[in-house]
């Protein structure tokens, strides 16, 4: 393996390798094959920049779908979480606050510790579970104690003032609980697991109307009413909503369980809420809902309810995916067309922590 940085081919979300995806869905193995070969013609980052959906983990997450993940991409991937588990102890450490990237699911330890759950064997599974469930634990920042997850630096990139929780699947809390709970449910446990799922559950529970919260929010005796805002997959309530039903199913609470199913219901069934999804996209349109959908329905013990919603996203995906500008995974063609189909064989969807 070759430890280099390259352009976005190798990139699961809108490069070659989302495009792979697709075909190896589709059993069109000889496609996917070109694609890869694009996707690693310049080498395969094991870089900082290596996670989930750029270079070797992402790399290792398509090949095993179609059971072609070899020794020595594994072992790159290792060296990868080895290397971001180090830089997270040396910050914990230094008892500075985290950032996103150290953590969330696109860049950082839940997406590494989701593609760690899809093996059958994966003796770093345990530290990166463990690192997760001490996001759980509080923290001292800016003369104050937070939590462990806040970081000084805003969604953007750029500093922000007193610095913010974020709560969405793809960047926020909601990711950590996901892969938490999908890990319990899958009988990889660490000790304080437990803990951690009712801990980012409760928070959600109190601030998950917000993309994300700020101090301010802290300071308030109830959270300010969140203004109208899309729901998606990466980000609001629907996304939350499945984190959710996992942590029910996790914590063998049917309460937690029957709200987030609740709550999902409620939002794809309201016109006002529904009219602020502009595109098709997995990310933050039609299909990312459509498969969320689907995955709450199969978990639930009344999966009737949701066939209108899965029927009335079906239909608008159907319509609209083929005016989507790009060709890739997250926002994309390719990932439109995976919602599309009602199987889910190869497992895909534990990219965007659905199973």
């Amino acid at each position: 393996m070759t430890t280099t940085t390259v352009p976005r081919t190798q990139d699961l979300s809108e490069g070659a390798l989302g495009m792979a995806l697709l075909n190896i869905e589709r059993h069109d193995l000889s496609t996917a094959r070109r694609h890869l070969s694009q996707a690693t013609a310049h080498g395969v980052s094991t870089g900082s920049n290596a996670s989930l959906f750029h270079g070797a983990p992402a790399l290792e997450f398509v090949l095993a779908r179609a059971h072609g993940a070899g020794d020595d991409v594994r072992a790159a991937v290792d060296r990868v979480v080895d290397a971001r588990l180090a830089a997270a102890q040396r910050r914990q450490a230094a008892g500075a606050l985290p950032g996103l990237a150290e953590w969330d699911l696109i860049r950082g330890l839940t997406g590494l510790a989701a593609l760690l759950l899809s093996r059958p064997a994966a003796p770093r599974l345990p530290d990166v579970l463990s690192h997760l469930v001490a996001l759980a634990h509080r923290i001292r920042g800016g003369g104050r104690t937070l939590p462990g997850w806040w970081s000084a630096v805003g969604p953007d990139g750029e500093a922000m003032a007193g610095g913010h929780g974020n709560n969405g699947m793809a960047h926020g809390i909601a990711g950590p609980l996901a892969v938490l709970s999908l890990a319990q449910l899958e009988g990889a446990s660490v000790p304080g697991q437990e803990q951690a799922i009712s801990t980012f559950a409760t928070w959600l529970d109190r601030h998950g109307d917000h993309y994300w919260s700020t101090t301010a929010h802290l300071d308030a005796d109830q959270p300010p009413e969140a203004e109208p805002a899309r729901q998606s997959w990466c980000y609001g309530q629907t996304g939350i909503a499945r984190a959710q039903q996992l942590a029910g199913l996790a914590l063998d609470d049917p309460n937690r369980r029957q709200t987030a199913e609740n709550t999902l219901a409620s939002v794809l069934t309201d016109p006002l809420q529904l009219a602020r999804i502009t595109d098709s996209t997995l990310c933050h349109g039609w299909a990312g809902l459509l498969v969320l959908t689907r995955v709450v329905a199969a978990d639930s013990p009344d999966p009737a309810r949701f066939t209108p919603v899965v029927q009335d996203l079906h239909r608008r995906l159907a319509a609209t995916w083929e005016h989507l500008p790009k060709p890739g995974f997250l926002e994309g063609r390719a990932g439109a067309q995976l919602a599309l189909r009602s199987a889910d064989p190869s497992g895909w969807t534990r990219a965007l922590l659905l199973t």
